[in-house]
């Protein structure tokens, strides 16, 4: 203690302390851009080449140096309590990327508990020597907290109590305000040059942990319901489960992308001879199907989206006032279709022939309890239709799982997300000098959009002739197989929705409220399934109605299948649907057909919505699956 009064002290003057404020917080920031896991060179030829990056990422870093140096009334101090946060919040990020491919989000903060238990399962590659710079750095800094002191600051003044509670205060809503605002505008983020913008990770390590993690305070938000208490969602969710007993019917869904039936509208003039959907039709009228249509989050896009609501039955729509993503919002196990059956004893699966980081999805349905999975990455002798792997190849790799799972003995789940039909569809989607069909009109259309309805009709014949080849694959087998196959979305068909607005579609009264979502479903079941679950009276008990919600399909296909008291929360979607068999935003259609605004109906208080939303925030915030 000697030796340190003995040392010398040099008191800084305010706009002094100030001006090493700027200079250490652009220090640190630099600290933690090395910490990334991508190259120093690269990050900073990237801030110089887009100078507003330099800023965005130095202003919060010199926000928490200005707040600690009021607070310990040292300005060296406050940057190395910074130094500390910022660059260890940089190294997990670091981490979290090469163990997860996965950033570090403001929301993992909430989740120490989670991190510090699931640290156990990974081998994690600790950066010693990047620990060890940021702690040296850290000591360094505390140690010339001992030499240089802020003038205006002493201890033994009251008034400078004053000035430390203002100016920490002052340093809090400046950057509240800017995160608010500044940080939160998707428009300014959006802006910046990037090798690839779905690529989260990608992004993170090109513009910048520090901004990047500020601006992510305000994305994908999750609105606390009200009248939520976590004690009553506990009791809901403790309900004892019923048992259910293997009754080895295997289940496949088949999410096809943009599969539709468009045209089966009267705009169209399609008949039996060159009908695109002629296996989709047959099945209508087949005593082992039930069909039709599930309303889905989004317009023309959203696919994720539809695959939250349908694996785990909460709804995307619900979970904030703002637009979300809904498989950006999931960091922890959830209860799931997945889940479900494999507690039943089924191996489950899902495949996808896009990137596993896209939308997070390796990482997601590992959470929703998937036991495999496999992505483009993985594929074998992939076939490709122009640019997108096609359909056929994805039912050769159903039946292929199909067939591994039925020589281990284990009954199967899986879940399969087709590409092949993503916009945009464009003439040169297949190839410069691929023949498109006419597409038959009974009304007239302009030469673009006639030209859309080409290119996506091939993709929605190719799909239907997906849904034809599983359905005659599976009625050769002898073990017992559900077929449940839908779209994820309506395409797109030109902006403003211009094609559905020539052909006349959009000009029904419930177009934008119920009809841009709906989509059709296909629950079929081959004649071993039949029998097994004594069909027309599993069908007939479990009411599934033409149209309905796409979280209540997962629900429905459990009831289905004899096992829906397996899971509460399941077991109360299926009494739900029942209630509502629609709810999509402000409008819900009742069982009767009749179309209505639940939250505005004098008669019909919606509890049981306000339970939906309050049960599915449990979930994604509270509830521990292991």
């Amino acid at each position: 203690m000697k030796a340190l009064k003995r040392l010398p002290k040099y008191h800084m003057p305010l706009p002094l302390a100030f001006l090493a404020a700027v200079l250490l917080a652009g220090f640190i920031t630099l600290l933690a851009l090395w910490c990334q896991p991508n190259a120093l060179r690269a990050m900073v030829s990237n801030l110089l080449a887009q100078p507003k990056l330099i800023v965005l990422n130095a202003l919060p870093v010199g926000g928490l140096v200005l707040l600690f140096g009021f607070l310990l009334r040292n300005v060296c101090y406050g940057a190395a309590l910074t130094n500390f946060i910022v660059c260890t919040m940089a190294i997990i990020n670091r981490m979290k990327l090469e163990v997860r491919d996965e950033p570090f989000f403001p929301r993992d903060i909430m989740l120490i508990k989670e991190a510090t238990s699931a640290a156990g399962e990974y081998d994690l590659p600790y950066p010693w020597g990047v620990i060890a710079v940021v702690l040296l750095a850290t000591l360094l800094l505390a140690a010339a907290g001992l030499i240089l002191k802020c003038k205006p600051f002493s201890a033994k003044k009251k008034a400078d109590l004053g000035v430390r509670v203002l100016g920490a205060a002052a340093s809090i809503a400046v950057m509240a305000g800017l995160i608010t605002t500044v940080y939160a505008s998707n428009d300014l983020y959006n802006s910046f040059k990037v090798s690839n913008a779905y690529y989260i990770p990608s992004v993170f390590n090109e513009l910048g942990f520090p901004y990047c993690f500020c601006h992510q305070f305000t994305t994908y938000p999750v609105d606390r319901p009200d009248g939520f208490n976590k004690a009553t969602a506990v009791a809901w969710d403790s309900e004892p489960p019923a048992k259910a007993e293997n009754n080895g019917v295997n289940v496949i869904m088949v999410m096809d992308e943009a599969f539709s039936d468009v045209t089966d509208y009267e705009a169209f003039a399609y008949t039996a001879e060159d009908d695109p959907l002629p296996n989709l039709h047959a099945l209508q009228s087949d005593p082992h199907a039930v069909t039709g249509h599930l309303v889905v989050p989004n317009f023309a896009a959203g696919t994720a989206n539809t695959e939250f609501d349908v694996m785990t039955g909460m709804q995307t729509n619900a979970l904030s006032a703002t637009t979300t993503s809904a498989f950006r919002v999931v960091n922890r196990n959830l209860e799931s279709v997945f889940r479900v059956f494999d507690r039943i004893g089924y191996e489950t699966s899902y495949f996808h022939c896009g990137d596993n980081w896209f939308y997070n999805r390796e990482n997601v349905l590992r959470w929703m309890g998937a036991d495999d999975t496999l992505f483009i990455e993985k594929m074998k002798d992939v076939e490709s239709k122009g640019r997108w792997v096609t359909d056929d190849y994805m039912a050769g790799l159903i039946e292929a799982e199909f067939e591994e799972a039925m020589a281990e003995g284990e009954p199967l789940f899986h879940y399969t997300t087709t590409i092949q039909n993503h916009m945009s569809y464009t003439r040169d989607k297949y190839g410069n000098d691929y023949v498109y069909p006419e597409v038959p009109l009974n009304v007239e259309v302009s030469d673009a959009v006639r030209s859309l309805l080409e290119v996506y009709i091939e993709g929605a014949r190719d799909a239907d002739a997906m849904l034809g080849r599983l359905v005659e694959y599976f009625s050769a087998q002898e073990e017992p197989v559900m077929l449940v196959f839908f779209g994820d979305h309506l395409p797109y068909l030109g902006d403003s929705q211009a094609g559905y607005e020539e052909l006349g579609i959009a000009a029904d009264e419930h177009w934008d409220a119920i009809g841009s979502y709906e989509t059709p479903y296909v629950i079929w079941v081959n004649d071993s399934a039949a029998d097994e679950l004594d069909w027309n009276e599993a069908a007939k008990a479990t009411e599934i109605p033409e149209t309905l919600s796409a979280s209540f399909l997962g629900a429905a296909v459990l009831e289905l299948m004899g096992y829906e008291e397996t899971s509460p929360w399941f077991s109360f979607l299926s009494d739900l649907r029942r209630e509502y068999p629609v709810v999509q935003k402000n409008t819900a259609i009742l069982p009767d057909g009749s179309i209505i605004n639940p939250y505005l109906a004098d008669d019909r208080q919606p509890q049981n919505l306000q339970k939906w939303r309050q049960w599915s925030y449990y979930n994604l915030r509270y509830k521990t699956i292991k």
